[in-house]
């Protein structure tokens, strides 16, 4: 019989999968389902080390599939739901809003409904700093805190940051128990290649021109996804009910600064750094202070960028076949390889 059963959305993509990884091998005693609608950046290779275990279990669907949800709830009775699933590229938003407003803001909708409808325990929603908008790079002083209001750049932190007032409506109006985390920057393994730090290493080693935006002087604040994985796990178990925790890991960086350490470590010339014209709206610097989860909850970063930057570089180079698959379009045969003849 196991203690509890978690439903986590998303859990095919980057930060979701390495969350599951975590629980399954943290909780035993856990049943954790993975649910995820396998669009472009969900790749079940990523959760092929749990596979087989006896308190994991995937599920293909959306969240924003309000027949298929209830249906699901109804099966499952689920005790926790974490929300990881998302459109989450802000370049992809700026071509297309349509899709993030529907899975972003909609499916979190759809999720609190069901939560609600069969007496969840608690709902986690991740969400993100760019709710925040961003910090002047001349104010190495300032940083986001709980308190900072919302101020969105794009459309993809607009969704977050719809999303995050609807859970907090919901824990208003209907007493839905939320807690909400807000993170920096995450990097690690299983990182989808075509956000910044994998994409410039898979580049990298291929010899291939490694684009940056404008001068590369934008700042970002960069968290280990391990450190991510246990702060949340520290929110769900410890975490007051209608709170937000900041999740940061005061490891700030300029873009080029990332691309140069990179290159550096596959020991390939700085020459491959091209600069192309600046995305429209793009953040100057995402800097959280993570006091209050520090504080009331005990939580500190495993990892520094120095030690994770390098632990992720030689985790792509141990994987290739992994990311190379994704390049390939590969990865998406990977669901009916598994589950086509089940």
């Amino acid at each position: 019989m196991m203690d509890k059963k978690i439903l986590v959305t998303g859990g095919a993509g980057f930060i979701g999968g390495n969350f599951v990884h975590y629980m399954v091998d943290k909780y035993p005693n856990y049943m954790i389902v993975n649910l995820d609608a396998l669009t472009y950046a969900g790749n079940l290779e990523t959760c092929q080390p749990v596979e087989g275990k006896p308190n994991y279990k995937f599920v293909k669907g959306d969240i924003a599939d309000r027949d298929f949800i209830f249906d699901l709830f109804e099966k499952e009775k689920f005790d926790i739901v974490v929300n990881f699933a998302a459109e989450s590229h802000v370049d992809r938003s700026v071509t297309d809003p349509e899709i993030f407003i529907k899975t972003n803001v909609l499916g979190t909708q759809v999720l609190m409904d069901a939560s609600r409808a069969y007496g969840v325990e608690r709902y986690h929603q991740v969400s993100t700093d760019e709710v925040y908008g961003d910090l002047p790079l001349n104010r190495p002083d300032l940083f986001f805190t709980e308190e900072t209001p919302l101020h969105t750049s794009s459309p993809y932190s607009a969704s977050k940051a719809s999303a995050d007032l609807l859970v907090f409506a919901y824990h208003r109006t209907f007493g839905l128990p939320i807690t909400i985390s807000r993170c920096s920057n995450n990097y690690g393994p299983y990182h989808f290649p075509e956000k910044l730090i994998p994409l410039m290493i898979s580049r990298a080693l291929n010899d291939e021109q490694l684009p940056v935006y404008g001068n590369g002087e934008n700042v970002r604040d960069w968290l280990h996804v391990y450190d991510h994985c246990a702060a949340i796990d520290l929110i769900l178990h410890k975490g007051k009910i209608g709170e937000v925790y900041n999740v940061g890991g005061h490891n700030e960086r300029t873009n080029l600064e990332v691309v140069k350490t990179i290159l550096k470590a596959l020991n390939k010339p700085e020459s491959l750094i091209t600069y192309v014209k600046d995305r429209p709206g793009h953040d100057l610097r995402y800097a959280i202070d993570p006091q209050k989860l520090e504080t009331e909850l005990g939580w500190k970063p495993t990892y520094n960028f120095d030690t994770g930057i390098q632990q992720t570089i030689e985790w792509y180079l141990d994987n290739k076949q992994w990311w190379e698959n994704i390049i390939s379009g590969e990865y998406q045969n990977y669901f009916e390889k598994q589950y086509g003849d089940k």
